[in-house]
């Protein structure tokens, strides 16, 4: 018999319950770190201080801006030269 297992990607792990009995404990006995939020055993949710998501808003912001540089340095042969005075 083969057992499921999923990775949990955090030190700390509660249940929805225990979430509900006191998230501001948790988040402060977590110092910081992800706490995984678990149904049924399983990793439902991941509850991270807010300071770490505005971190991951930014790196994903960045990451589209590369990819769009990227893109138009591969566009670059189709650009039409201009001069600022002729704007």
């Amino acid at each position: 018999m083969v057992v499921n297992m999923e990775h949990i990607n955090a030190t700390l792990s509660v249940s929805i319950s225990e979430l509900k009995n006191g998230p501001m404990a948790l988040l402060n006995k977590a110092n910081g770190e992800p706490i995984a939020i678990l149904n049924h055993n399983k990793p439902a949710a991941y509850l991270i201080p807010a300071m770490a998501y505005d971190l991951f808003i930014e790196i994903l912001e960045e990451r589209e801006l590369t990819n769009l540089v990227k893109k138009r340095l591969l566009e670059k042969n189709k650009a039409i030269e201009v001069k600022l005075d002729d704007l």
